[in-house]
């Protein structure tokens, strides 16, 4: 995926930077950061949408009575 946009050089060439910038030892702890950090946004995205679909049930509720009180206040009853 990522070697069909940039091309195999580039990534060879990023590749290098990255093992000369931050050393051999500290890239297994970037990759494993990396994948925390992919999986708490995973979590995070699948509490969000339970969160959405909960809410969207209780908020159709809601929903339902809002135009007849709204019907009522501008009648003044």
């Amino acid at each position: 995926m990522l070697a069909d946009i940039f091309g195999p050089d580039l990534l060879i060439v990023a590749i290098v930077l990255v093992v000369l910038l931050f050393g051999g030892a500290a890239i297994p702890k970037l990759a494993r950061n990396l994948g925390s950090a992919k999986n708490q946004f995973e979590k995070g995205m699948a509490e969000g949408k339970a969160e959405g679909a909960s809410s969207n049930g209780t908020s159709a509720a809601n929903d339902a009575s809002t135009p007849a009180s709204r019907e009522e206040k501008s009648q003044g009853g």
